[in-house]
Protein backbone atom coordinates (compact mmCIF):
# COMPACT_ATOMS: atom_id res chain seq x y z
CA UNK A 1 0.00 0.00 0.00
CA UNK A 2 1.24 3.57 -0.71
CA UNK A 3 1.14 5.90 2.03
CA UNK A 4 1.20 8.93 0.10
CA UNK A 5 4.27 9.89 2.02
CA UNK A 6 6.80 10.77 -0.33
CA UNK A 7 8.54 13.73 -0.35
CA UNK A 8 6.66 14.66 3.22
CA UNK A 9 9.02 15.53 5.88
CA UNK A 10 8.50 14.14 8.70
CA UNK A 11 10.41 14.61 12.36
CA UNK A 12 11.12 11.87 14.49
CA UNK A 13 12.68 11.99 17.99
CA UNK A 14 14.95 9.65 19.21
CA UNK A 15 14.86 8.37 15.54
CA UNK A 16 18.29 6.39 15.18
CA UNK A 17 17.56 3.87 17.94
CA UNK A 18 15.20 1.28 18.97
CA UNK A 19 11.45 1.85 18.28
CA UNK A 20 12.34 5.22 16.59
CA UNK A 21 14.77 3.50 13.94
CA UNK A 22 11.79 1.44 13.16
CA UNK A 23 9.83 4.42 12.35
CA UNK A 24 12.34 6.09 10.88
CA UNK A 25 12.98 3.43 8.52
CA UNK A 26 9.26 2.90 7.61
CA UNK A 27 9.21 6.24 6.84
CA UNK A 28 11.97 6.12 4.93
CA UNK A 29 10.76 2.94 2.91
CA UNK A 30 7.18 4.95 2.41
CA UNK A 31 9.73 7.61 0.11
CA UNK A 32 8.91 10.61 3.20
CA UNK A 33 12.14 12.76 4.14
CA UNK A 34 12.79 12.03 8.11
CA UNK A 35 14.46 14.09 10.10
CA UNK A 36 16.14 12.32 13.55
CA UNK A 37 16.03 14.55 16.54
CA UNK A 38 18.66 13.58 19.14
CA UNK A 39 21.25 13.83 21.46
CA UNK A 40 23.21 10.39 20.18
CA UNK A 41 26.07 12.37 18.64
CA UNK A 42 28.34 9.85 16.74
CA UNK A 43 29.09 7.17 14.06
CA UNK A 44 25.75 5.26 15.33
CA UNK A 45 23.32 8.24 13.88
CA UNK A 46 25.67 9.52 11.25
CA UNK A 47 25.83 6.19 9.70
CA UNK A 48 22.06 5.19 10.08
CA UNK A 49 20.93 8.60 8.00
CA UNK A 50 23.92 7.73 5.56
CA UNK A 51 22.40 4.30 4.94
CA UNK A 52 18.91 5.80 4.81
CA UNK A 53 19.87 8.21 2.06
CA UNK A 54 21.67 5.32 -0.02
CA UNK A 55 18.01 3.78 0.34
CA UNK A 56 17.04 6.62 -1.90
CA UNK A 57 15.69 9.01 0.22
CA UNK A 58 16.48 11.85 2.14
CA UNK A 59 17.54 12.12 5.95
CA UNK A 60 19.03 14.44 7.86
CA UNK A 61 20.21 14.50 11.69
CA UNK A 62 19.63 17.59 14.02
CA UNK A 63 22.06 17.02 17.59
CA UNK A 64 20.52 18.19 21.03
CA UNK A 65 19.06 17.18 24.08
CA UNK A 66 15.36 17.90 23.87
CA UNK A 67 14.86 18.74 27.44
CA UNK A 68 16.42 22.35 26.82
CA UNK A 69 13.55 24.29 25.40
CA UNK A 70 16.08 25.84 22.86
CA UNK A 71 17.15 22.47 21.39
CA UNK A 72 13.18 21.66 20.19
CA UNK A 73 13.15 25.13 18.50
CA UNK A 74 16.06 24.29 17.05
CA UNK A 75 14.36 21.42 15.17
CA UNK A 76 11.88 23.08 13.90
CA UNK A 77 13.70 25.95 12.54
CA UNK A 78 16.97 23.37 11.23
CA UNK A 79 13.84 21.37 9.54
CA UNK A 80 12.42 24.59 7.87
CA UNK A 81 15.30 25.98 6.75
CA UNK A 82 16.63 23.07 5.02
CA UNK A 83 12.78 21.41 4.03
CA UNK A 84 10.46 24.50 3.94
CA UNK A 85 8.04 22.19 5.44
CA UNK A 86 7.07 19.96 8.13
CA UNK A 87 4.28 17.20 7.72
CA UNK A 88 4.56 15.15 10.99
CA UNK A 89 5.70 14.97 14.02
CA UNK A 90 6.58 11.73 15.82
CA UNK A 91 7.24 12.60 19.94
CA UNK A 92 8.96 8.89 20.57
CA UNK A 93 12.02 9.89 23.17
CA UNK A 94 12.64 9.01 26.16
CA UNK A 95 13.44 6.24 28.94
CA UNK A 96 11.82 4.35 31.73
CA UNK A 97 14.07 5.79 34.08
CA UNK A 98 13.19 4.42 37.42
CA UNK A 99 11.97 7.20 39.43
CA UNK A 100 9.98 5.75 41.89
CA UNK A 101 8.02 7.16 44.93
CA UNK A 102 11.50 6.41 46.84
CA UNK A 103 13.47 8.03 44.61
CA UNK A 104 12.33 11.78 45.46
CA UNK A 105 11.29 14.94 44.36
CA UNK A 106 14.20 15.60 42.61
CA UNK A 107 14.56 12.47 40.82
CA UNK A 108 10.35 12.93 40.05
CA UNK A 109 10.92 16.40 38.19
CA UNK A 110 13.60 15.21 36.52
CA UNK A 111 12.18 12.12 35.19
CA UNK A 112 8.94 14.46 33.83
CA UNK A 113 11.35 16.57 32.16
CA UNK A 114 13.59 13.59 30.59
CA UNK A 115 10.10 12.21 29.30
CA UNK A 116 7.50 14.72 28.61
CA UNK A 117 7.78 18.35 28.42
CA UNK A 118 9.55 18.36 24.31
CA UNK A 119 6.66 16.40 23.66
CA UNK A 120 4.80 19.82 23.91
CA UNK A 121 7.56 22.40 23.23
CA UNK A 122 8.49 20.62 19.73
CA UNK A 123 4.54 20.89 18.36
CA UNK A 124 4.49 24.03 19.79
CA UNK A 125 7.63 25.95 17.55
CA UNK A 126 6.01 23.03 14.90
CA UNK A 127 2.06 24.56 14.70
CA UNK A 128 2.38 26.79 11.95
CA UNK A 129 3.89 24.44 9.60
CA UNK A 130 1.62 21.46 10.79
CA UNK A 131 -1.47 24.34 10.19
CA UNK A 132 0.30 24.58 6.39
CA UNK A 133 0.46 21.07 5.80
CA UNK A 134 -2.93 19.82 7.81
CA UNK A 135 -0.07 17.43 9.39
CA UNK A 136 -0.33 14.83 11.65
CA UNK A 137 1.04 13.71 15.29
CA UNK A 138 1.98 10.61 16.86
CA UNK A 139 2.88 10.31 20.55
CA UNK A 140 4.19 7.01 21.31
CA UNK A 141 3.10 6.36 25.08
CA UNK A 142 3.27 3.14 27.13
CA UNK A 143 1.04 0.67 28.52
CA UNK A 144 3.02 1.39 31.72
CA UNK A 145 0.12 5.05 31.66
CA UNK A 146 -2.94 2.25 31.81
CA UNK A 147 -1.65 -0.52 33.71
CA UNK A 148 1.42 0.63 35.70
CA UNK A 149 4.65 -0.89 36.73
CA UNK A 150 6.04 -0.24 39.85
CA UNK A 151 8.63 1.42 40.62
CA UNK A 152 8.09 4.18 38.16
CA UNK A 153 6.53 7.17 38.49
CA UNK A 154 7.98 9.51 36.70
CA UNK A 155 7.66 7.54 33.63
CA UNK A 156 4.47 6.46 34.43
CA UNK A 157 3.60 10.16 35.07
CA UNK A 158 4.82 11.26 31.90
CA UNK A 159 2.69 8.48 29.43
CA UNK A 160 -0.50 8.87 31.02
CA UNK A 161 -0.04 12.81 30.34
CA UNK A 162 1.17 12.08 26.83
CA UNK A 163 -2.35 10.36 26.15
CA UNK A 164 -4.32 13.18 27.94
CA UNK A 165 -2.32 15.31 25.86
CA UNK A 166 -3.08 13.49 22.39
CA UNK A 167 -6.79 13.81 23.07
CA UNK A 168 -6.39 17.43 24.15
CA UNK A 169 -4.71 18.12 20.70
CA UNK A 170 -7.05 16.30 18.71
CA UNK A 171 -9.64 18.53 19.72
CA UNK A 172 -7.68 21.48 19.80
CA UNK A 173 -6.04 21.24 16.33
CA UNK A 174 -9.91 19.68 14.73
CA UNK A 175 -10.31 23.24 12.82
CA UNK A 176 -7.16 23.09 11.47
CA UNK A 177 -7.51 19.14 10.33
CA UNK A 178 -4.46 18.07 12.01
CA UNK A 179 -4.99 14.86 13.55
CA UNK A 180 -3.23 13.47 16.61
CA UNK A 181 -3.13 9.80 17.82
CA UNK A 182 -1.01 7.41 19.91
CA UNK A 183 0.92 4.37 20.33
CA UNK A 184 1.27 1.99 23.19
CA UNK A 185 3.62 0.12 23.04
CA UNK A 186 3.57 -2.65 25.46
CA UNK A 187 6.74 -5.34 25.47
CA UNK A 188 9.32 -4.38 22.40
CA UNK A 189 13.26 -5.74 22.40
CA UNK A 190 15.01 -2.77 21.89
CA UNK A 191 18.55 -2.30 22.99
CA UNK A 192 17.36 -0.54 25.82
CA UNK A 193 15.05 -3.39 27.04
CA UNK A 194 17.62 -5.62 26.51
CA UNK A 195 20.24 -3.68 28.52
CA UNK A 196 17.49 -3.65 31.51
CA UNK A 197 17.04 -7.33 31.26
CA UNK A 198 20.26 -8.27 31.29
CA UNK A 199 21.53 -5.84 34.13
CA UNK A 200 18.44 -6.08 36.44
CA UNK A 201 17.87 -10.05 36.73
CA UNK A 202 20.43 -13.03 37.44
CA UNK A 203 18.87 -15.10 34.73
CA UNK A 204 17.19 -12.84 31.68
CA UNK A 205 16.77 -15.52 29.83
CA UNK A 206 14.27 -16.73 32.38
CA UNK A 207 12.88 -13.33 32.92
CA UNK A 208 12.46 -12.73 29.26
CA UNK A 209 10.69 -16.39 28.69
CA UNK A 210 7.89 -15.35 31.75
CA UNK A 211 7.46 -12.31 29.95
CA UNK A 212 7.18 -13.64 26.57
CA UNK A 213 4.70 -16.32 27.85
CA UNK A 214 2.23 -13.19 29.13
CA UNK A 215 2.26 -12.05 25.71
CA UNK A 216 -1.36 -13.66 24.24
CA UNK A 217 -0.81 -13.42 20.31
CA UNK A 218 1.70 -16.04 19.44
CA UNK A 219 3.66 -15.36 22.47
CA UNK A 220 6.43 -13.44 21.03
CA UNK A 221 7.25 -10.02 21.58
CA UNK A 222 6.63 -6.76 19.23
CA UNK A 223 8.73 -5.86 16.39
CA UNK A 224 9.48 -2.51 16.33
CA UNK A 225 8.66 -2.70 12.67
CA UNK A 226 5.07 -3.13 13.35
CA UNK A 227 5.38 -0.14 15.70
CA UNK A 228 6.35 1.20 13.12
CA UNK A 229 4.19 0.33 11.13
CA UNK A 230 0.91 1.58 12.76
CA UNK A 231 2.94 5.01 13.24
CA UNK A 232 4.02 5.12 9.41
CA UNK A 233 -0.19 4.15 8.88
CA UNK A 234 -1.29 6.97 10.92
CA UNK A 235 1.19 9.64 9.68
CA UNK A 236 -0.74 8.89 6.44
CA UNK A 237 -3.63 10.04 5.03
CA UNK A 238 -4.67 6.63 4.64
CA UNK A 239 -5.79 7.01 8.39
CA UNK A 240 -7.20 10.60 7.10
CA UNK A 241 -10.53 10.10 9.98
CA UNK A 242 -8.68 8.68 12.88
CA UNK A 243 -7.89 11.33 15.54
CA UNK A 244 -7.48 10.76 19.57
CA UNK A 245 -7.05 7.44 19.66
CA UNK A 246 -4.57 4.86 21.83
CA UNK A 247 -3.64 2.67 19.21
CA UNK A 248 -2.04 -0.78 21.38
CA UNK A 249 0.37 -2.28 19.29
CA UNK A 250 1.23 -5.62 21.64
CA UNK A 251 -0.62 -8.81 20.68
CA UNK A 252 -3.16 -8.41 22.87
CA UNK A 253 -1.09 -7.88 25.83
CA UNK A 254 -3.37 -4.93 27.60
CA UNK A 255 -7.25 -5.67 26.57
CA UNK A 256 -7.49 -9.56 25.97
CA UNK A 257 -8.56 -11.67 29.52
CA UNK A 258 -5.87 -12.79 31.46
CA UNK A 259 -7.18 -16.15 31.59
CA UNK A 260 -5.50 -16.48 28.36
CA UNK A 261 -2.16 -16.57 29.68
Amino acid sequence: MDLNLRGKVYIVTGGSKGIGEGISRAIAAEGGIVVVATRSEGAVTTDFIAELKAGGTDAYAIFGDLQEVENCKKVIDATVKKYGRIDGIVNNAGVNDGAGLESGPEAFRKSINLNLFHYYDLVHYALPYLKESKGSIVNVSSKVALTGQGGTSGYAASKGAQLGLTREWAAELLPYSIRVNAVLPAEVMTPLYRKWLDSAFENPAKKEAEIIKKIPFEHRMTTKEEMANMVAFLLSDKSSHTTGQFMSVDGGYLHLDRSLT
